[in-house]
């Protein structure tokens, strides 16, 4: 069950959100528990710990670890501040270049939950469609299936996917989507037991294609290999000769240092976001690898949730989601322009740190800002960028996840000296204070009457 933290001084805080559940091969992007701790040294060190979801397969892996403890309740309190991910975007400049309008973006997950005021004008109900083939529960049972038009969502995940992509205003919270006019078809092909399969996610494809949506986004991925004549594939290659622009999550397997492909992700054509933090460096988690084409935040996300409020959480999941909403607002203002010219755009003005493209952030940084204004004609491909200097791709940092032996004995025999130095200082001071003190009074050795 999910859970919320306390309002901190006074203000509503959003405590990121976690959800364990069973999955089979294709898991959903891993969520990540971030947990801070001291050590003596009196240093925050970041321990994060990848935790996996559901997912799509023929093949059935075994269940993850459940983590009970810190999860985010259905509905939860709403988010009064701006999130981060936000804060970053010149909201008001890029919004009078394009608000989404007339584009639909597909959201091939868990379902979106329209009770979640934000997500009620924003969800097209008529297109929606269910590709649910539930699994038997551990009792033998198979859950509910929900509604037929994909509006039912027990995990919340498609939820907060769909809030980033195209929530809309409201009064009592900052968080806002990226195309807030932009339309969302829910297809719900995956729940809380991982009963999507490869096949259900092609079916889902497929559908997308014919419901009229401009842009599909997948946050689900899988490293398992899959044949080249595989239904996906085809499903893919399908869409995108329909001019579909598809926006998939990398992966969250990216704490060790492995670069893999994930899939759909690494199917040519398809972009592949991988997830950044707020310095716009690599999440630590994120997967890494050449076939990663952007990046974008994806720690602290905050978004919608069934029944109302927000949560936050971590992962490519959401960083896909946010990368779907600038493509939706460049295909609303640039409505002519293919495919792939508009994954291109993106691209092309990502804000990078490097000259072209590395496997950790891919082009860059999706910049919203500069995607709807440096947009004097399309570009077919992205190319290095003049003025950033050529270098080698960043590695990622270590993390410091506690001191070692020699470390704590440095710290040991430094507090002595340190301490011994003091212990010196005041013997000597109180030595000078003490003959001071005498003297004033008239109290110095020898003397023994008024001066």
């Amino acid at each position: 069950m999910p859970y919320t933290v306390p309002p901190r001084n006074g203000r509503p805080y959003a405590a990121p959100s976690y959800t364990a559940l069973p999955y089979t091969a294709l898991p959903y992007t891993a969520r990540i528990r971030r947990r801070l701790s001291r050590v003596r040294r009196g240093t925050a060190v970041l321990a994060v710990t990848a935790v996996a979801v559901p997912g799509l397969a023929v093949v059935t892996a075994s269940p993850a670890a459940a983590d009970t403890t810190t999860q985010c309740e259905f509905p939860s309190k709403p988010y009064s501040g701006r999130p981060w991910s936000l804060q970053r975007v010149l909201l008001d400049q890029l919004w009078a270049e394009s608000k989404g309008e007339g584009v639909s973006v597909a959201v091939i997950d868990t379902g979106v939950d329209i009770k979640n005021k934000q997500l009620t004008d924003a969800v097209d109900t008529g297109k929606g469609k269910r590709f649910l083939k539930p699994k038997k529960d551990k009792f033998g049972e198979k859950p509910k299936l929900g509604k037929a038009n994909g509006t039912t969502d027990r995990v919340g995940h498609g939820t907060k996917v769909a809030g980033i992509i195209a929530a809309r205003p409201a009064k009592d919270t900052g968080f806002v989507g990226l195309a807030p006019e932009a339309k969302i078809i829910p297809i719900q092909q995956n729940d809380e037991n991982g009963s999507g399969t490869a096949a259900t996610l092609a079916t889902s494809i497929d559908y997308a294609v014919s419901a009229g949506a401009d842009i599909i986004n997948i946050s689900q991925d899988t490293a398992q290999a899959l044949k080249p004549e595989s239904d996906l594939r085809r499903a893919v290659d399908a869409a995108l000769a329909k001019d579909r622009v598809i926006v998939a999550s990398a992966g969250n397997d990216g704490l060790g240092g492995a670069v893999k492909e994930t899939y759909p992700a690494s199917y040519p054509g398809v972009l592949a976001v991988a997830s950044s933090d707020r310095n716009n460096e690599r999440a630590p988690f994120s997967q890494s690898g050449d076939f990663v084409g952007i990046a974008a935040p994806g720690v602290d996300m905050v978004s919608t949730v069934p029944s109302g409020g927000h949560c936050a959480d971590n992962g490519t999941s959401f960083s896909a989601p946010y990368v779907a909403g600038v493509a939706a607002l460049v295909r609303s203002k640039h409505p002519t322009w293919t495919n792939d010219q508009v994954v291109a755009q993106l691209q092309q003005t990502a804000e990078r740190s490097i000259a072209g493209h590395d496997r950790l952030v891919g082009w860059g940084v999706v910049d919203p800002v500069r995607a709807l204004t440096e947009d004097d004609h399309p570009v077919s491909q992205p190319v290095a960028r003049e003025g950033v200097a050529k270098a080698e791709a960043p590695t990622p940092a270590r993390l410091q996840l506690g001191e070692t032996e020699q470390e704590r004995n440095e710290r040991i025999g430094t507090y002595v000296v340190v301490g011994g130095l003091v212990l010196v200082g005041v013997v000597g001071g109180g030595s000078v204070v003490y003959r001071d003190w005498r003297r004033r009074t008239g109290r110095a050795a020898g003397r023994t009457g008024v001066a």
